[in-house]
């Protein structure tokens, strides 16, 4: 439920009302009792991102993309698929 904040024409009376969205606006003040409380129109609740997700990374441009899979193939292909043998046997006889 959102927060609200309020303003009294009347009295200047200002304050903030925790209600539900489908409220409809306050009209009475509660300071001098008057119909002339108006709702303001507020900045918002900044937007919370938790736990994995968006990151600023998550958009980056198509020619980021394309430079970021290129280097990637590059480095694997460097990289031997499958490691060498040396011909040794690693094991050893237990029983001499």
């Amino acid at each position: 439920m959102p927060t609200y904040d309020y303003k009294c024409d009347a009295c200047g009376h200002r304050f903030e009302l925790f209600q539900s969205i489908r409220d409809g606006a306050r009209r009475k003040c509660p300071t001098c009792g008057r119909l002339k409380l108006r709702r303001l129109i507020g900045a918002g609740a900044a937007v919370l991102f938790r736990g994995s997700g968006f990151y600023q990374t998550d958009y980056r441009s198509p020619e980021y993309q394309r430079r970021a899979k290129a280097e990637k193939e590059s480095s694997s292909s460097a990289e031997p698929s499958t490691p060498s043998s040396t011909g040794t046997s690693d094991t050893s006889d237990a029983g001499d």
